[in-house]
């Protein structure tokens, strides 16, 4: 009886020692190590794009009346880029009408659109006529009024310039070519000016 007490006892004591080999393994895992972290954060703003012509158009207030086939009417227009905005990318004229008739509607025989530009501001002479006292460069070609998105490359460029000012000058004519169907009819041209931002950058 004793001589199998004492195998059992020993039996016991060696699984102690097993399940203690087995902790100490399990603990190598649990060491600590050395970190380190750095981080960085970088500010941004967006530009805008801000054209205007406020109180720089002149005559646009005053009716062109009782024109007959050859009459041409004279006004002009000072647009300018905020010294706040970033340049621009393209300047753009579009013109539309609010009432539908020849006047605007046929191309060849009714109102056209010729614009000018200045390197200084447009004078106003006798006959309502307006001249440039420096270097003038045509903008827009004579056409037909009425025009979509029409690109005023020179406009471009001089907003883009340190003085950020464009001197325009549109000159509408009714054609000697316009005939009686003309007589008597009523419009107005609206005049309207866009810009796009610039050309992407990498920053």
């Amino acid at each position: 009886m004793l001589r199998n007490n004492r195998k059992t006892a020993v039996k016991i004591a060696a699984s102690v020692v097993l399940v203690g080999v087995a902790a100490s393994v399990a603990g190598l895992g649990t060491f600590g190590s050395f970190t380190d972290s750095t981080s960085a954060s970088q500010d941004v703003s967006t530009g805008k794009v801000d054209i205007s012509s406020a109180n720089g158009a002149q005559g646009f207030t005053m009716a062109a009346n009782n024109l007959v086939p050859g009459d041409t009417v004279q006004r002009t227009i000072v647009l300018t880029r905020s010294s706040d905005t970033e340049k621009f990318g393209t300047v753009s004229l579009t013109t539309t009408a609010t009432a539908n008739n020849v006047l605007t509607s046929d191309a060849t025989n009714g109102l056209q659109l010729k614009v000018e530009q200045c390197d200084a501001a447009w004078v106003q002479g006798q006959s309502n006529t307006l001249t440039c006292p420096g270097n003038a460069v045509t903008v827009i070609a004579q056409r037909a009024v009425l025009g979509s998105n029409v690109d005023l490359g020179a406009a471009t460029n001089a907003l883009n310039a340190a003085g950020a000012v464009s001197n325009l000058r549109a000159t509408l004519t009714l054609p000697t070519s316009a005939d009686n169907t003309f007589q008597g009819l009523t419009n107005k041209v609206n005049f309207t000016f866009d810009a796009t931002q610039r050309a992407a950058e990498s920053r």
